[in-house]
């Protein structure tokens, strides 16, 4: 057969040499590879980065562990704020039921406060009318001061029907008679002290008012070296608001106008044809206190708004 020769130094040979041959013709033709295995600690060397690497787990394994501790810090500290948070939340709660009750309380007490109010006005309005009662019953009354103590006698009536026309030089018709006559207060020995008033209540009120005229344009009067004054009858109360009317005279001279003290207490003013009445001085001041704050110009001369509410009148002036 004509192709490739046969090799003569192998024809000879037995299989198994031929692939012994073979391989070990292969193994001289292909690079060498060192193959490791693992060896048993007691007989690997330790070397350089062995220490390293150990020296960076046992670093690792530290820090886990402080990490890990402080995790359990922080978890006893969120059990601790969880308890105090429950805490709170009950006294939240406390709170909130106490703020409620005192919700209540507030509301009770607004209402007592708004029905107190209520029964405050009316209480004002109820002394008003008291005041005013009272007041009327002592219209027919004239109060003597300065009479010496029993200058009058055993009889104080016919003492007084006898006096007073005598103080007044006013002859009355009929003659004067009296519902009741009495010095107020508890008798005094000691005759250095101011003599008791003299509270006479006539039976005729034109007479009383003929009597207050008179002690108004004429007084006082004497008897032997005493000064006698004859005024009405008034309550402390009124009284007192007669004298704070009083003390506004000037402010109303000055602003020109013309004004009446009524009985009992009663302030009657009028400017440019315009009139009103005043029950409380504090009402007349504000209203006088109205002319100063307007400008100073042709129309600042007419009475401002009423302030004080008070109704017109024509009364004439006392």
């Amino acid at each position: 057969m004509s192709g490739s020769k046969p090799n003569h130094k192998l024809a000879g040979k037995p299989a198994r040499q031929l692939l012994f041959s073979e391989a070990l013709h292969q193994k001289r033709t292909t690079p060498m590879t060192m193959e490791t295995y693992p060896s048993s600690p007691s007989t690997q060397p330790v070397t350089t980065s062995d220490k390293e690497q150990s020296t960076t787990m046992e670093r690792i394994l530290h820090e886990i562990t402080a990490v890990g501790r402080r995790i359990e810090g922080i978890d006893t500290s969120i059990s601790s704020l969880t308890l105090e948070t429950k805490s709170i939340r009950l006294d939240i709660a406390s709170f909130q039921t106490r703020v409620t009750g005192l919700e209540h309380r507030m509301g009770s007490l607004e209402t007592q406060m708004a029905t107190s109010q209520d029964r405050d006005q009316d209480l004002l309005y109820l002394k008003s009318k008291l005041t005013d009662l009272e007041d009327r019953s002592r219209r027919d009354n004239i109060r003597l001061l300065g009479i010496p103590e029993n200058e009058e006698g055993t009889n104080i009536q016919a003492f007084l029907s006898s006096t007073l026309p005598k103080l007044t030089s006013l002859n009355f018709d009929p003659p004067l008679e009296f519902q009741r006559v009495h010095r107020v207060g508890l008798k005094r020995s000691d005759r250095s002290l101011r003599p008791r008033p003299i509270i006479a209540s006539l039976l005729r009120h034109n007479q009383t008012r003929q009597i207050l005229q008179t002690a108004r344009n004429h007084g006082p009067f004497r008897i032997g070296q005493h000064d006698i004054r004859i005024t009405a009858d008034y309550l402390k109360d009124t009284n007192e608001r007669r004298k704070a009317f009083l003390a506004l005279r000037p402010r109303l001279r000055q602003l020109e106008m013309k004004y009446g003290l009524f009985d009992p207490a009663r302030m009657w003013v009028t400017k440019n044809g315009i009139s009103r009445d005043f029950y409380k001085p504090k009402e007349l001041k504000q209203f006088l206190d109205s002319f100063h704050r307007q400008p100073t110009d042709s129309t600042s001369t007419n009475c401002p708004p009423d302030v004080s509410g008070a109704t017109r009148t024509t009364e004439p002036f006392s």
